[in-house]
């Protein structure tokens, strides 16, 4: 199922590329908006935010990939990720089986005595990059809602006090002021 995420968000990726590109080029021009600058945290925080399930969705596929590749079809045993990654003919042979996890990615391979080895150090890649893109959406989102309430807070401060409530039925009209 997830082989078929992952393909999108591979076409996805150039797509945002570009939006990125697109977007610091427009922050170089002049005639800016006066918000320009909290917009643009705004846009990086989506962007950043994008590009980290982007990356994990690529990395699930991935995963899910390997693991149908070894559980199905003729030679899928040992798995074909674990005979294509750079190990010595000797580790090999002691190969029984996989792991995939999902959380972090990855999809190990299992020797006979327990110890296992990365099927691609790829994985390490993308759960880096996932978790660096993560948290710059996080950090980035932090000054964004801090921004946001103080503006309302400014705002409330702003207002004119409303005239306290009253129950009570007023004697003159609007309009009238006495004769």
């Amino acid at each position: 199922m997830f082989v078929f995420l992952a393909l999108p968000a591979l076409l996805a990726i150039p797509v945002w590329g570009v939006a990125v590109v697109v977007k610091f080029v427009s922050v170089v021009l002049p005639g800016r908006r006066a918000d320009w600058s909290l917009d643009l945290v705004r846009w990086c925080a989506a962007m950043a935010a994008a590009a980290a399930v982007g990356l994990y969705v690529l990395g699930l596929g991935a995963v899910q990939l390997s693991a149908h590749e070894s559980e199905s079809g003729a030679s899928s045993s040992p798995a074909p990720s674990c005979r294509d990654a750079d190990v010595d003919d000797s580790t090999l042979q002691h190969l029984v089986g996989h792991r995939a996890s999902y959380v972090p990615l990855r999809f190990d391979c299992v020797l006979d005595d327990g110890t296992t080895y990365p099927s691609s150090s790829g994985y390490a890649w993308l759960n880096g990059l996932t978790a660096a893109f993560g948290v710059t959406a996080g950090v980035l989102v932090v000054p964004v809602g801090t921004s946001f309430v103080t503006r309302r807070v400014a705002l409330r401060a702003a207002a004119p006090a409303a005239p306290p409530f009253s129950s009570g039925v007023t004697s003159e009209l609007p309009g009238r002021h006495g004769k």
